[in-house]
Order: structure tokens, then C-alpha cells, then sequence
């Protein structure tokens, strides 16, 4: 089971769990899902990553 942290997720009025950037940058990769805060920039048209986090 995963331990998440205060501000690693909200939910949205329908009940699902969105995640921030700050834990999508903890977990440390892009699951290529098109996740609304990704930090690496993942665009699910084009298929390619289009930034890179510091």
C-alpha cells in the first residue's frame, strides 16, 4: 500500500484522485498516462516527453 503525503493528491468533484506535481516529481518518472500536473511535460498526441524537471 502506498504512504501518501498532505498535498500529494486532491480529488475531483466526481471522486477521483488526481496527483499533483509534487508527486508525480517524487515518484521519479512519466507513466505516460497524460496526467494533468505532470512535470515532464508528456503530450499523449504526440507521444514525447517535451520537458525536462530539474
Amino acid at each position: 500500500m502506498k504512504h501518501f503525503l498532505e498535498g500529494d493528491y486532491y480529488l475531483s468533484p466526481e471522486g477521483y484522485r488526481i496527483f499533483t506535481e509534487q508527486y508525480l516529481k517524487r515518484r521519479g518518472y512519466c507513466c505516460k498516462s497524460g496526467c494533468k500536473h505532470c512535470p515532464y511535460g508528456y503530450d499523449k498526441n504526440t507521444d514525447k516527453i517535451n520537458k525536462k524537471i530539474k
